[in-house]
């Protein structure tokens, strides 16, 4: 690999991670409702998940899952029915800020898990490996791996911190409430773009 393909890599991994998905806008919602730290707990599960099947994927997963008959759509149906749990707790919220009370913050588990149900994740991915590695090569896998980690958990606090500075300027449950059910409705149609695409 020629030094020449580290700021394409790089500018390609900060396009896929900072644009809006599931995972951004679970991250922006996280900043409105609960404490900083609760917010990077989730950014750290989710980066870490996702470099875990971008290595995955890079190493020959992906060449495997298109000839089991139904894994794609089964791999769909699963990431499309997990975002559409998220929209609905989401848009139940009622909009009061727990300062104390942050056991139902998505957590390091909750973000890991979500990259490997998230049809983006997987298309950044697979995308990504196609474009600027030469198939199975562990060592370009691996330099591409560490060039998106540290700009894929970057991008992503930067959802948590735009949370974080709704939270500090909207103290109001009303407009709390219109934001959340925004993000549900958009995570929603998220779900919806993935069943016509």
């Amino acid at each position: 690999m020629t030094i020449s393909l580290i700021m394409p890599m790089m500018a390609f991994a900060l396009a896929a991670s900072i644009s809006p998905g599931p995972v951004n806008l679970i991250c922006l919602s996280s900043g409105t409702r609960y404490p900083l730290a609760r917010g990077l707990i989730f950014v750290t599960g989710a980066t870490l998940g996702f470099i875990a099947l971008f290595v995955t994927i890079g190493l020959g997963l992906y060449s495997v899952l298109t000839v089991v008959p139904g894994f794609n759509a089964a791999l769909n149906w699963a990431g499309i029915a997990f975002l559409l749990y998220l929209s609905v707790q989401l848009f139940r919220d009622d909009g009061r800020l727990p300062e104390e009370q942050t056991h139902n913050a998505p957590g390091f588990m909750t973000g890991a898990i979500m990259q490997w149900l998230n049809p983006k994740a997987w298309l950044a991915s697979a995308s990504g490996i196609g474009a600027y590695t030469s198939g199975n090569d562990l060592q370009q896998v691996t330099i591409f791996a560490s060039l998106y980690l540290p700009i894929c958990w970057l991008s992503l606090s930067c959802w948590v911190y735009a949370g974080a500075y709704l939270r500090r300027h909207i103290q109001r449950p009303t407009v709390l409430i219109t934001i959340n059910r925004t993000l549900a409705l958009l995570l929603a149609a998220s779900c919806v773009y993935l069943l016509i695409e």
